[in-house]
């Protein structure tokens, strides 16, 4: 049996693990898209270390873009088995891969006018997706799955995202039987809207995420008085703009049900709240639709108010035309706005509308990779390209990683608390070599024997 890892290796997007049993029957473990500007990865998205066509199943841990981003690409290259999924997964992928189909088929259209020698096609379109969701098998939790005589898959849930979760691969081969286990997206517990991450079996071999490997969030009380402060000293004491960049599934729902929480309570001051996403509004009507996925705290909230995801001041914004006019907007309000990096989307137009006012704040609430517009802010740039023109960041900058979905150092120890007593070897990805050098040393230091570092195309013999 061998795993070869075909994206995310020393990269925090681009999860793809390939897993290809002795009898030559091959599960891929994710096929998402890279985000980022690395010159390096600049093929990436347009090639796979596989042939498509010979890949035998699909396993997915959950849906975000850079877990799921290329797999209409995978089926228009060949690819024609099954794919599993949660069912909450499923169901996200339905939009956010219409969505995804949606800016390839727009980057391609404005790459053609303005080269029109050179033409090129989209990565996918809709209609790949649409052949994508008919191999769908949706999966619950907690329950064994056959993939197929000798394979089977359970799911539990992560803590990430609705429908995430970690996956264990039972696998039956030559008089022996071998638990492989990937991580996923490791969630945080006691985190709003989702239940907390519940641990895997006890695996041979094992993917594990290295996100946040070397650090450690703050608090849950800090983080929601933090937040407030935030949001005072932005649009009551500066009369400004708060523009919180964040991803359009899982960060903006937890966000939208705090701020829902906060003027429940009547301390969330009255200016306006604007969700400028169409994906985030059509992924909050999903939400609605996997009560599976909540936690206690949010089954007891929905006794006193039956919308967690919406109050008075708080609209939803869908068309363009409704986006463009917040720019023009001269009043305090807060604008929560995809892509999470600041590198596409509508939260780019924002950023270039109010990166040179001081009264605003940019509040950056996730991860963003370092060439991003977002990961250059994060690293202290005074100023930045966008669409064309320098901008100088004058508005004011606040970090609040406590809003990450995904675990911190302590956090992933304590997931894989127990596993150093079975685990034969651990890999690390899904973070930059810096984050998984740390997490390793902390590894080794609780007692895991093995714990590797792969490449890209690197290839290991279990």
């Amino acid at each position: 049996m061998k795993v070869k890892f075909c994206g995310a290796a020393q990269e925090v997007t681009g999860s793809a693990h390939l897993l290809t049993l002795e009898d030559g029957y091959t599960i891929l473990l994710d096929c998402g898209l890279y985000q980022g500007n690395d010159k390096e990865m600049k093929d990436f998205n347009e090639s796979f270390l596989f042939d498509p066509a010979k890949i035998d199943c699909l396993v997915l841990s959950h849906a975000h873009i850079d877990h799921t981003g290329r797999v209409p690409k995978l089926v228009k290259d060949g690819f024609r088995g099954s794919i599993f999924a949660t069912h909450a997964t499923r169901s996200l992928c339905s939009i956010m891969l219409l969505d995804s189909a949606m800016i390839q088929e727009r980057d391609a259209q404005y790459y053609n006018k303005r080269n029109p020698k050179d033409k090129k096609e989209p990565l996918y379109t809709s209609k790949d997706v649409h052949e994508t969701m008919k191999l769908f098998t949706g999966c619950p939790y907690d329950k064994w799955i056959n993939i197929r005589d000798n394979v089977q898959v359970q799911y539990r849930d992560a803590g990430h995202i609705l429908g995430s979760a970690n996956v264990t691969l039972r696998i039956h081969e030559s008089n022996r039987t071998i638990h492989f286990g990937f991580t996923g997206d490791i969630g945080r517990p006691d985190r709003p809207i989702l239940r907390d991450p519940q641990k895997m079996p006890a695996v041979d071999y094992m993917i594990c995420e290295s996100t946040y490997g070397d650090r450690i969030h703050d608090e849950k009380p800090q983080e929601i008085e933090r937040f407030l402060r935030i949001i005072h000293e932005a649009c009551i004491g500066r009369k400004g703009k708060l523009l919180i960049p964040a991803f359009s599934i899982g960060r903006t729902q937890e966000i939208v049900y705090i701020l829902d929480q906060l003027e429940t309570q009547g301390r969330l001051p009255r200016i306006p709240v604007f969700v400028d996403s169409p994906l985030a509004v059509n992924a909050t009507t999903i939400f609605g639709a996997h009560p599976e996925c909540y936690d206690e705290d949010l089954e007891r909230y929905l006794l006193i108010d039956d919308n967690p995801f919406g109050f008075n001041n708080l609209q939803y914004i869908k068309k363009v035309e409704a986006s463009k006019a917040l720019n023009s907007m001269e009043e305090p309000c807060i604008i929560i706005s995809a892509s999470g990096m600041m590198n596409a989307g509508r939260s780019k137009h924002h950023l270039f509308n109010t990166i040179e006012d001081p009264r605003n704040t940019l509040l950056l609430v996730g991860y963003a990779s370092p060439q991003t517009p977002g990961g250059k802010i994060r690293n202290g740039a005074t100023g930045l390209k966008l669409f064309g023109q320098y901008k100088k960041v004058r508005a004011h900058v606040e970090q609040m990683d406590s809003f990450s979905a995904h675990a911190d150092r302590n956090e992933i120890r304590e997931f894989l608390r127990g596993q150093e007593q079975h685990t034969k070897k651990v890999f690390l990805v899904h973070g930059t070599i810096d984050r998984q050098e740390s997490l390793a040393g902390l590894l080794n230091d609780v007692g895991f024997q093995d714990v590797q570092i792969p490449e890209l195309g690197q290839e290991y013999d279990l």
